[in-house]
């Protein structure tokens, strides 16, 4: 057994876990936040992904020790003050989701991507290259491309009208 703590979702939270605890598992749970899906138990399918201090990851793929003292965001983490974060609302509002399963981390994995190239810097052909680590089963991507893409370009002009 091992003691982890980490900031979740803005707030420190440490147990005792199996050495062999995932850091989904854990999530899940332990700290009872389902948003993060557990889909292949592979890293295949994108599903899991959460970000640990800043940086997109799949969740299945790392213990729970591993991320001891780590700042880690899941989707139940994005929203602020009441509001969705731009790349939730642009999904609700380009219908980038069907049966929502893969939803969670296609968000987190666009929020991640969205960070490294900057508001406004994606193109098409990026973001489904960008996506190629993220499995949707419903929706042949078209609307979740858009979805990105268009949150992408919001976040630009709000950057720009905070200058």
């Amino acid at each position: 057994m091992s003691k982890v703590s980490m900031v979740l979702n803005g707030k420190t939270v440490s147990a005792e876990v199996e050495d062999r605890t995932l850091l989904v598992a854990y999530i899940r749970e332990v700290r009872g936040l389902t948003g993060t899906h557990v889909g292949c138990d592979t890293s295949q399918c994108g599903a899991c992904v959460v970000h640990v201090d800043g940086k997109a990851v799949k969740s299945c793929s790392m213990l729970a020790a591993q991320a001891d003292g780590a700042d880690i965001v899941t989707i139940e983490g994005l929203a602020a003050d009441g509001s969705l974060h731009p790349v939730q609302a642009a999904f609700r509002e380009h219908h980038g989701l069907q049966c929502g399963f893969c939803t969670p981390g296609m968000i987190m994995t666009a929020v991640d991507m969205i960070k490294r190239h900057g508001p406004g810097q994606l193109d098409e052909k990026t973001i489904r290259h960008e996506l190629e680590g993220n499995i949707c089963r419903c929706t042949g991507y078209h609307n979740i491309v858009k979805a990105i893409k268009a949150a992408s370009d919001q976040m630009a002009g709000l950057a720009q009208a905070a200058e």
